[in-house]
């Protein structure tokens, strides 16, 4: 398939959608117009960018071009590898069998879970000393001394 300049492939990690172009050139990496080293300051995180490439051994050969938005570094940096494993398939479809090797086109569904209601973020609940001391709206300090039995006032009494 020939390069095409219109043409975009899309990544997407997390909450951040990239928008990668493909030209030939010479291994040039620019994301939202600034080189790789100035958007992702963190190795790791251009490494990821560049995995699909690199893997392939034609980090030389492709100018990369990404419009990125939305989400954190780490999911934008997928993002990116998401797209440029995407664009390089299309491309070239006999490089398939390497990156599918090592998941490069495989899109990564995890998202944030939702926050339920009664609930606090996400699945954390209130300890359980928080919620007798509301409901009974009643704490002795150290209930580890108190016999329940003898005081007679059985649940009441809450463990601080």
């Amino acid at each position: 398939m020939a390069l095409t300049p219109t043409k975009l492939w899309t990544g997407r990690r997390k909450e951040s959608v990239a928008r990668v172009r493909l030209t030939p050139g010479d291994g040039a990496f620019t994301i939202n117009g600034r080189t790789i080293d100035d958007y992702f300051p963190t190795r790791v995180h251009r490494m990821v960018a560049v995995a699909p490439l690199r893997l392939v051994g034609r980090e030389k050969d492709y100018d990369v071009v990404a419009s990125i938005r939305g989400g954190g570094v780490a999911g934008q940096a997928g993002a990116v590898k998401l797209g440029v494993a995407r664009a390089l398939i299309e491309l070239d479809p006999e490089l398939r069998a390497q990156p599918k090797a090592e998941g490069y086109l495989t899109r990564d569904a995890r998202e944030k879970e939702r926050r339920k209601y009664g609930l606090k973020p996400k699945q954390r609940v209130a300890d359980i000393n928080d919620m007798a001391a509301r409901r009974f709206n009643y704490v002795v300090p150290d209930a580890d001394w108190v016999d329940f039995d003898a005081v007679g006032v059985g649940h009441d009494v809450v463990k601080a």
